[in-house]
């Protein structure tokens, strides 16, 4: 079954992804590839973090006067306040969960194709996202969203854009760390934020889940998985919502993202600024990271390879 799984997956991808005109997915790595193994497995066990592993949270910010991104919470996230909708105070039905989104955290793409997902987060700021959508609009590249209830809720048009471009996910109501909130609150926080997507883009963003700070245990793994939700993670984060005030630059992020290429990268950038110095580097990145991917002939996937 995983076999005969992988290589449907492999297929979709193949159909799927974008290439905006750059040369075309090849099923090798061409020398310019970053360092991989000499064959690249299509299996999930080489995609997934186990469930029982709790990442390192990578800390970034949800609004302009929160904590530096880098700096752990001292205080409890507070209880998301529920979307107006009714249906954000009802505990939605669970749907059966597609078979690459059952094991721990999907890191990376079971291909060999050399394609690539560009995923971005929205938490609380949308400051980059105009630029982000014209880049990708133009380019005729696929991605795949983010975002927060509270995103959502403040900034419904650029919610309702995204899913113009491609799926998005749930990445809870108001960026807690999961793994030190209970279960009502969990429950409440991904409740809350479907009915706000909904309500901006008319579309379930289940079965896609991101953690915040990639934070998570085998207890919100087992609440989230309750709830019709797989989680995703990265393959490379950019760093760029470092912002230069964390020692990154637009050069460092494009090198960073182009140093990661390989068949099936999950790259994570953010639509946000950085909340010390303003920047938004990865929406400055962006047309030279697609020139690069498209240099090396590379194309570009969403995750909906994901959901079959």
């Amino acid at each position: 079954m995983r076999s005969t799984w992988a290589t449907a997956v492999a297929a979709l991808l193949m159909a799927g992804c974008s290439t905006g005109g750059g040369p075309a997915p090849s099923t090798t790595v061409g020398p310019t590839t970053a360092a991989t193994s000499s064959s690249t497995t299509s299996s999930l066990t080489s995609t997934t973090t186990p469930p029982t592993t709790r990442t390192t949270p990578r800390r970034t910010t949800t609004s302009s006067t929160t904590t530096r991104p880098s700096a752990r919470p001292t205080t409890p996230s507070p209880r998301p306040s529920p979307h107006p909708s009714t249906s954000s105070r009802t505990t939605p039905p669970v749907t059966s969960l597609p078979p690459a989104l059952r094991d721990g955290v999907v890191t990376r793409l079971p291909t060999s194709s050399r394609v690539v997902a560009l995923t971005f987060d929205g938490g609380a700021g949308n400051q980059g996202a105009a630029t982000i959508l014209a880049t990708l609009r133009a380019q005729s590249v696929p991605a795949s969203f983010f975002v927060t209830g509270k995103f959502a809720a403040a900034n419904p048009s650029t919610t309702r854009q995204m899913a113009a471009v491609g799926p998005v996910g749930n990445h809870t109501w108001s960026h807690p760390d999961l793994t030190t909130v209970g279960s009502s609150t969990l429950q409440q926080e991904l409740s809350s934020t479907r009915s706000a997507i909904l309500a901006a883009t008319g579309k379930d963003p289940r079965p896609l889940f991101r953690f915040p700070f990639g934070a998570y245990d085998s207890r919100v793994l087992g609440l989230v998985h309750a709830q019709g939700y797989g989680a995703v993670g990265w393959t490379t984060d950019s760093l760029g919502w470092k912002g230069t005030s964390g020692g990154m630059t637009v050069d460092s992020v494009v090198a960073r993202v182009l140093a990661g290429r390989t068949p099936g990268q999950v790259v994570l950038m953010h639509v946000g600024a950085n909340p010390d110095d303003g920047t938004t580097l990865d929406a400055a990145a962006l047309p030279r990271i697609i020139a690069g991917y498209r240099a090396a002939g590379y194309g570009f996937t969403t995750l909906t390879v994901l959901t079959h």
